[in-house]
């Protein structure tokens, strides 16, 4: 099993969209994130771990699911990154791959010697992009394919039927 552990606020400080809307509304940019990466997740089936850190919202550490995802905020005076850390410490073995999301130099260099993989924030996003272009057609095709009337009809009376319809 694969999983990708995000820095959260690493993305929301490093993504075009969600940078503007962080700037208007955190919580939405957190948001939109979730959703982005529920996204990722239902796509390629890779387990998803988003951490928050608690020095940007005060309070004490919670965890709970949005979307089947993990969503982390770390205790007062915890960092994210001592966190996905810890994190990558206990979930690194022999049939799981952790990727940590991050684009902090000092953290990449952390998580490499825990055995996890990185990738930046750009890749990531790169990624996201181009999932959401493939889920895109995905549903253009299936919209294509599916029939516009339960009975089948040739191109040529559903013409008609148009032109009825208009009145011409």
């Amino acid at each position: 099993m694969d999983i990708l552990i995000v820095d959260g606020y690493n993305m929301i400080g490093a993504w075009p969209e969600l940078q503007k809307l962080k700037n208007k509304d955190l919580a939405a940019a957190r948001d939109l994130l979730i959703e982005k990466m529920a996204e990722y997740q239902g796509f390629t089936g890779v387990k998803v771990i988003i951490v928050f850190d608690a020095y940007i919202v005060k309070g004490l550490e919670r965890k709970y699911r949005n979307f089947n995802i993990e969503i982390i905020f770390t205790k007062e005076k915890e960092t994210a990154d001592e966190r996905i850390e810890k994190l990558a410490n206990q979930l690194v073995n022999r049939t799981t791959k952790v990727f940590v999301a991050t684009s902090d130099y000092a953290e990449q260099g952390q998580i490499f010697g825990k055995g996890a993989f990185r990738k930046s924030a750009r890749e990531l996003y790169n990624e996201i992009k181009e999932i959401e272009k493939k889920i895109s057609k995905n549903v253009d095709e299936i919209k294509h394919e599916r029939p516009i009337s339960k009975i089948p009809l040739t191109k040529e009376v559903l013409d008609f039927f148009e032109r009825f319809r208009r009145g011409e």
